[in-house]
């Protein structure tokens, strides 16, 4: 895996690389602005793409991620932030999911959780930090994920995490067969009918976290 690195903070971005590097991972190129990093991806092709959310200030990270994904539709797209607030996550998911993760800062020194959402974006899913689901999850307005029952809330917590139906039944120690029947109960309820599986995943997930129906 070919990932490029920005941060405008040095000792963070040269972090970066040597625990990415020690993971396996191949860091070709490690920049400290936006503006470098959307240049960088334009000139290296690589597979990802982590990205402070501030650099140096505002929300440049999430301008370039959205850049990023637009010209480049198969690199996906990591973004660090030191702030739990819901808000920065429903702006850098606000124009699609797909090949995105938001991950808190704190996490970074867990390089199995950073590699899983390297793994997450590259296949062209989403992944967001535990936290930040729980955020959005907090929020939420009252609409039809209330007639969720228990059991497919958590299904669709998982869901929203980015885990697979898989990854759902080893987290909630179920049989695979099992999620795949909450899973169409939770689509059922949440997202649009004749829509194709991958879409409807996504719009159930963002009504549970949006707090708005497909």
């Amino acid at each position: 895996m070919r990932v490029i690195v920005a941060d405008d903070h040095y000792l963070l971005r040269e972090g970066l690389r040597a625990l990415l590097t020690d993971g396996g991972v191949e860091v070709c190129a490690a920049v400290a602005s936006a503006p470098e990093l959307v240049a960088a991806v334009d000139e290296l092709g690589p597979d990802a793409v982590i990205t402070d959310i501030r650099m140096p200030a505002g929300t440049e990270g999430i301008a370039a991620a959205h850049e990023i994904r637009a010209r480049h539709p198969s690199v996906g797209v990591v973004v660090l932030s030191q702030h739990a607030d819901g808000s920065y996550a429903d702006a850098l998911l606000a124009h699609g999911t797909d090949g995105l993760a938001y991950l808190l800062k704190e996490r970074v020194g867990d390089v199995a959780e950073l590699m899983r959402a390297l793994g997450e974006v590259c296949a062209g899913r989403t992944a967001l930090d535990t936290r930040i689901v729980d955020t959005l999850i907090a929020r939420r307005r009252t609409h039809a994920v209330d007639a969720l029952s228990e059991r497919e809330r958590s299904v669709l917590h998982e869901m929203a995490r980015g885990l697979t139906n898989i990854g759902i039944a080893r987290a909630l120690h179920l049989s695979e067969s099992a999620v795949e029947k909450h899973v169409s109960a939770i689509f059922g309820k949440l997202s649009p009918d004749g829509a194709p599986t991958t879409h409807r995943r996504v719009a159930a997930v963002l009504a549970y976290i949006a707090g708005d129906t497909a």
